[in-house]
């Protein structure tokens, strides 16, 4: 109480109040008469699967073990690198055993994640940016490095989604020559 007589007797401005919580705004159990939840006891109950029994019969979209990208080949064009471009070698193992690779082109990588952001818009965070293009380095061994990994990357968090991995898109991607 000292205190606060001398902080108001040296202060110019009025003291504040302190913060006291009302009786009414104490919480207080809910009448009955007055519960608005009355009319959820009739709504059916949230029926919740396992599908983490046997991934290959239950979730048909979880079937890729492991996903990446391996190396590359640089097609060559003209002798002045015109019309030269990239295939990047995708290993992908199934949760069977199986195993395959496909080529693909970087504007494929692009034409699949464009495809995705239409068709799977409340997904976005999930889906993984592409790495950077570059005129300049394009055929430079570090910049192809990086590239790789980025492909890689961005592979991985696709086929390893349930939510990816079972679209159509995807299965086109991986099983024809052009999406």
């Amino acid at each position: 109480m000292a205190s606060t007589a001398t902080a108001t007797a040296t202060s110019t401005t009025t003291p504040r109040r302190s913060r006291t919580h009302s009786v009414s705004s104490i919480p207080r159990p809910r009448n009955s008469s007055r519960d608005s939840t009355g009319s959820l006891q009739y709504l059916a109950p949230i029926l919740l699967l396992d599908n983490t029994v046997t991934p290959g019969e239950n979730s048909p979209s979880l079937w890729a073990r492991s996903v990446r990208v391996t190396d590359y080949t640089i097609v060559a064009g003209s002798r002045t690198r015109a019309g030269a471009y990239v295939l990047w070698n995708c290993y992908i193992e199934t949760l069977e055993g199986a195993q395959f690779t496909v080529r693909r082109r970087y504007s494929d990588f692009v034409t699949l994640r464009d495809k995705l952001t239409v068709t799977f818009p409340r997904s976005l965070a999930s889906l993984p940016a592409l790495p950077p293009k570059s005129v300049v380095s394009k055929f430079r061994t570090a910049f192809l490095e990086k590239r790789r990994q980025g492909l890689s990357y961005f592979l991985s968090c696709i086929l390893l989604n349930p939510e990816f991995a079972g679209s159509p898109l995807v299965k086109d991607f991986l099983l024809h020559e052009k999406i």
